[in-house]
């Protein structure tokens, strides 16, 4: 683990796309693990209804999904028309390079995309698809008709898939840049060098964030093995404003596609979101968000704003590991302002145990050492301060994949 101190000093010289965007985790929502290929337009809009409805409380207000940050509704694969670019001897682009569009499931982006400003939400695009991949399209052209497309239509995001031929992240960089228009970038290309121009650099990242795994599933295992894969990035100071680790989307609510997505129960909730939240991960849900069963469950958790605050708070780190265990627990930590350190205990086993932090343990700590004796501590899922702890603090009876989140002061 490398210390605070290397930590700034990487951070020194460390600068993502200079553009103002995602200075903060990008907070939002993609259509896939909800309408996979079913997805189209009324369903869209109907989903940003469901965004700016205030029909649930935060503190006693009601408020919206998008009034606590979740304000980018994003669309992923099948809008396009498959097989209509065949004359021209791609999957779904003309001649001219622009991307042909489904009209039956989509048929007016630009009313869509209006619909949601006027809504004050912002959306997102998809391109290299993976449903409709294509395979000789690597001239400039495509890249120029993508974007021309982007703009044209009004989308304010783009998530870059690694599936087609269209791996030139600079290049797609360069041309959403001089278009004039600001546009957060996705670098979807799966983690581990698997393709090129997937990793940023301390000195450069030509997008916003990036994913560092494969695609998640909804079950506890598929969670914790991709948070496992931001931890490299963070100890590496790759991850930071404007330039996110993203271990893929959150399957809170989600009940998946595969026989594997057994789905999260409460508790499987809590750790995912929190650990999202503490390795400062963008928050990129993907439920149902007009099924009420399924909001009443995770309302509570997505909304917390001691957890946003965790989310969006930015001391030089991050968030990562300080103490693992993998079958049994891991402990994360992050530093927060005013000498606070939001610390989370994963039970990573299937059954009851008791987690024990010793304070020393955690990086950067200040109130258990320089002569303090000893740190408060409040419980940010409960929402109430513990009490003044020396030395250790144990937190009993936690239930099986259940995970305790923390700020020490």
């Amino acid at each position: 683990m490398l210390s605070l101190l290397c930590l700034n000093l990487f951070y020194s010289r460390a600068f993502a796309a200079e553009d103002g965007l995602a200075r903060t985790p990008p907070m939002g929502w993609r259509s896939w693990n909800l309408y996979g290929r079913d997805v189209n337009q009324d369903l869209m809009t109907k989903t940003m209804d469901g965004f700016t409805a205030k029909t649930r409380e935060v503190d006693g207000i009601k408020v919206s999904l998008c009034d606590v940050g979740y304000c980018n509704v994003g669309l992923d694969d099948y809008w396009q028309e498959c097989g209509a670019g065949k004359p021209f001897g791609t999957s779904f682009h003309d001649a001219a390079g622009n991307p042909i569009v489904n009209q039956t499931r989509f048929p007016d982006f630009n009313a869509m995309n209006a619909y949601a400003h006027n809504l004050n939400l912002t959306t997102g695009w998809y391109g290299n698809n993976c449903g409709c991949a294509e395979s000789k399209t690597a001239d400039a052209k495509y890249y120029q008709g993508d974007v021309n497309a982007l703009v044209g239509y009004g989308f304010d995001g783009v998530k870059l898939d690694g599936c087609g031929v269209q791996l030139d992240l600079d290049l797609y960089y360069n041309l959403v840049n001089d278009s004039g228009r600001p546009i957060v970038i996705e670098n979807c290309h799966w983690g581990d060098n698997q393709l090129p121009d997937f990793q940023p650099t301390l000195e450069y990242c030509p997008f916003h964030f990036f994913r560092t795994s494969h695609d998640i599933r909804a079950n506890y295992g598929s969670m914790i093995d991709n948070l496992q894969t931001v931890t490299k990035y963070a100890q590496s100071g790759l991850s930071r404003p404007g330039c996110w680790a993203y271990p893929d989307m959150l399957e809170v609510g989600c009940s998946g596609h595969f026989k594997s997505d057994t789905g999260l129960n409460e508790a499987e909730t809590r750790s995912h979101f929190y650990a999202w939240a503490i390795v400062s991960s963008p928050l990129t849900l993907s439920m149902d968000v007009n099924n009420d069963t399924v909001m009443d469950a995770v309302w509570p958790v997505i909304t917390n704003p001691e957890a946003l605050e965790v989310s969006r708070s930015w001391e030089g780190f991050s968030g990562g590991p300080f103490v693992t265990n993998t079958s049994n627990y891991q402990y994360y930590y992050k530093p927060m302002s005013d000498d606070r350190m939001a610390v989370l205990l994963m039970n990573s086993k299937d059954t009851t145990q008791d987690l024990t932090l010793t304070l020393t343990d955690v990086p950067g700590i200040r109130c258990a050492r320089d002569g303090a004796s000893s740190c408060n501590i409040r419980d940010i899922n409960a929402r109430k301060d513990l009490g003044s702890f020396t030395g250790s603090y144990k937190a009993r009876q936690v239930v099986g994949h259940d995970a305790v989140f923390l700020i020490l002061s």
